[in-house]
């Protein structure tokens, strides 16, 4: 009985439990999936590189196969179009889960890029419209992109000078926040411009942030390196004599003794009849 590569235990179990889901895997693991490893190698001879990236030379299967035995490793091809094919040593199961890592932490940074609505009305009142302004400027704060969409009813679609006055007055007030990125269009009842965070502006933004929180950093540590009173100063300066004198033990002051009450003289009997 042939001796058990890494990746054949790994495939044994993915076999396994293939059964039992039916999660769709994602398009990095199939990819990986795709690679052959060990027996699955179709080619006679093959290009090995070795684990630590050195050339093997132009070896045959088998002797390649008992090369990744020997140092306890797989065989996995990593070119199968060269000619011959190349195929390198290493820990597939460790390949595997470093390639899902890095994928997970090039999604985390990604930066997604969403379009945010805000609708105005041609009646729309001065407090209502600096509400939604300022929600406009958070959204570009964001980096995301906002859509600005003016709606007529009825017959207020005659008076789309309105509609386009309000367009004109929030790209001149949000001039140095955004970039026009759509002029303003009409569409049905609907006219709108899409507006796109200004990349000078957002980077200001990154760069104060930064400068505070690095000013915040550095206040912490200046605090933090302040050395705490010695326990023994104050011992020392008392036997030195340099030590304030302490404040007086407080006295109990005795309560007066308060005078004895008068004697009670007693009632001569009434004589009776």
């Amino acid at each position: 009985m042939r001796p058990l590569f890494t990746s054949d235990r790994f495939s044994i179990i993915r076999r396994a439990g293939r059964s039992r889901s039916t999660v769709s895997s994602p398009a990095w693991e199939s990819t990986i999936r795709d690679a052959r490893t060990n027996r699955r190698i179709r080619a006679r001879e093959l290009r090995v590189i070795g684990p630590e990236g050195e050339q093997l030379g132009v070896l045959g299967l088998e002797v390649a196969l008992a090369k990744a035995l020997e140092f306890g490793l797989d065989l996995v091809e990593v070119s199968p179009m060269a000619k011959p094919p190349v195929c390198k040593i290493m820990d597939y199961g460790k390949f595997k889960y470093e390639t899902k890592k890095k994928a997970n932490e090039a999604k985390k940074k990604q930066t997604v890029v969403k379009l945010k609505e805000v609708k105005f009305r041609p009646k729309t009142e001065e407090h209502d419209y600096n509400f939604k302004v300022k929600a406009v400027k958070e959204f570009l704060e964001e980096g995301n992109k906002a859509r600005i969409t003016v709606m007529f009813r009825g017959r207020e679609i005659t008076h789309r000078e309105i509609g386009q006055a309000i367009l004109t007055r929030i790209g001149i007030e949000l001039k140095e926040q955004a970039i026009i990125e759509q002029a303003p269009r009409l569409e049905g009842r609907l006219l709108f411009m899409i507006l796109s965070p200004n990349p000078r502006w957002l980077q200001s933004i990154k760069t104060a942030q930064e400068r505070a929180e690095r000013l915040a950093a550095k206040a912490a540590g200046g605090s933090a390196a302040v050395p705490p009173a010695p326990a023994g100063a104050a011992a020392t300066a008392s036997m030195t004599g340099d030590a304030a004198p302490s404040a007086a033990p407080a006295t109990k002051i005795a309560a007066a003794p308060s005078a004895p009450p008068p004697p009670v003289e007693a009632e001569a009997p009434v004589a009776k009849a």
